[in-house]
């Protein structure tokens, strides 16, 4: 009898070892290959989709010892949902850590000053991050705008330019437009000061927008700002061609003469004020260039095609620059 349990005992002493090592050079197993893979889990994947999408993708086997082991460790769940970039030398306890410390993938997006609405929405869309017409749709809608902390029809002006971080399944429409709006809002009460001229926070942004698509060197914005100062405080037009295509429907350029003299409400060759709105979401450098322009007479401006532009006080000689740089070509 002794002989027989002790025969046992040694059968489910090697069984256990067995099972036991069995187990332990899974948790200590790593993928072939080098490198890393990135994958996503989608919302409400359960434990047995998870294995199957990191044995998909190269990262683990997906057998019963990976159910076992989140089992035991009541890992299941916390395991998050999201994107991933996973190193292929981590052992299975390692991704799972990863995955339920929600260690997801981050994108910097970076949106350029002088965008538009409609281009923003375009690379946001272009990677998936947003739905482009619901995006579009959200710019304009009262409500929505409302909740924002702005009084404007539309959000053209107000969506601030700059690298957002963004990560799968935490990114929305909204989200994205809180984001842009709060990071205005922030640099604004930044930099807000009297305003000499008397303009509203909205006619700020609306010029700065123009200027932001005027110039090509940071330096000569407060210089290009004070030109469109002079002009309106003369009562002259800004005539400036972004305006112009800004007001056309699906512009793809040049302007022409007829363009310059369709009666658009943004078309600052016809109107002797600011358009109704902004032409582009302007950055920091360009609100504070209408903020704080340099002082000069100049009422004119023509590009030298090299991004600087030369400067006038009277016609004459603005056209003399302007025969001399473009008229020229």
């Amino acid at each position: 009898m002794r002989t027989l349990i002790l025969s046992l005992f040694v059968v489910l002493l090697s069984a256990g070892l067995g099972i036991g090592f069995w187990f332990w050079s899974y948790l200590i197993s790593t993928a072939s290959g080098e490198g890393e893979v990135v994958v996503f889990i989608p919302r409400g994947a359960g434990v047995r989709d998870i294995g199957r999408i990191l044995e998909l993708n190269g990262v683990l086997d997906n057998d019963i010892r990976f159910l076992a082991y989140v089992r035991l460790t009541g890992l299941g769940p916390g395991l998050r949902a999201g994107e991933y970039r996973i190193p292929r030398n981590l052992t299975p306890p390692e991704v799972l850590r990863m995955l339920s410390r929600g260690e997801t993938l981050r994108h910097q997006i970076t949106i350029p000053e002088g965008m538009t609405v409609e281009q923003v929405a375009s690379i946001f869309a272009r990677d998936g991050w947003v739905d482009r017409d619901r995006f579009l749709e959200l710019t304009w809608d009262s409500r929505f705008i409302e909740t924002l902390g702005l009084d404007v029809p539309h959000l053209e002006g107000y969506l601030f330019p700059e690298t957002y971080t963004l990560s799968r399944l935490e990114t929305d429409e909204e989200i994205l437009i809180r984001a842009m709006v709060n990071n205005f809002q922030r640099v604004w009460s930044e930099i807000e000061s009297e305003n000499p001229r008397g303009l509203n926070r909205h006619q700020v942004v609306t010029l700065a927008s123009i200027v932001e698509k005027e110039t090509g060197t940071a330096s000569e914005r407060p210089l290009i700002a004070r030109v469109f100062y002079n002009r309106l405080e003369r009562g002259m037009r800004l005539q400036s061609d972004p305006t112009v295509s800004y007001g056309l429907v699906d512009f793809t350029g040049p302007l022409t003469r007829a363009d310059l003299r369709r009666e658009t409400p943004y078309n600052t060759y016809v109107i002797s004020a600011l358009p109704p709105g902004p032409i582009c979401n302007p950055g920091q450098a360009a609100l504070e260039a209408v903020l704080n322009p340099v002082e000069s007479n100049a009422l004119y401006f023509v590009s030298r095609n090299d991004g600087t532009h030369v400067f006038s006080t009277n016609l004459k000689d603005h056209n003399r620059a302007v025969y001399k740089y473009q008229r020229s070509r």
